[in-house]
């Protein structure tokens, strides 16, 4: 199972390019193998300023076909945890990326993302990242 961050469904659902990149490609190979992961924040970053109504009830029935993983408060504070410790050396991320940290490593689970502020992470916390072959 793959945790897709924000990033890439963005790449995928918002932005039309004649040619897939190969970061939606292997979007489209995760789904269809079933290896898709969603938490709840991400669907709402994903959410989160469309300003068409029917668009965004479309984007909304079309990311319901992938269930929320269930978090728990271990989750959360895990997250707060991560980000104190990354903040004590300086480096800054969202509390939905450091939730998707905690989430990843409790399921032992790679992030598949195309922000880069995820490679500095795992430069200091044993998350793993997906990598397009």
């Amino acid at each position: 199972m793959i945790l897709v961050d924000t990033s890439v469904w963005s790449l995928a659902l918002r932005r039309r390019t004649v040619e897939p990149s190969v970061y939606v490609q292997e979007l489209i190979e995760l789904i269809n193998d079933t290896r898709v992961q969603m938490i709840g924040s991400i669907r709402q970053e994903i959410l989160s300023g469309i300003k068409v109504e029917a668009q965004f009830a479309a984007l909304r029935e079309q990311l319901r076909a992938f269930p929320d993983l269930p978090l728990s408060a271990n989750d959360f504070e895990y997250a707060a945890e991560l980000f104190n410790m990354l903040r004590s050396k300086g480096i800054q991320g969202s509390n939905t990326d450091f939730l998707i940290c905690a989430v990843s490593l409790r399921h032992n689970m790679p992030i598949f993302t195309i922000d880069n502020d995820f490679c500095l992470f795992a430069s200091h916390i044993p998350v793993r990242l997906h990598t397009v072959n």
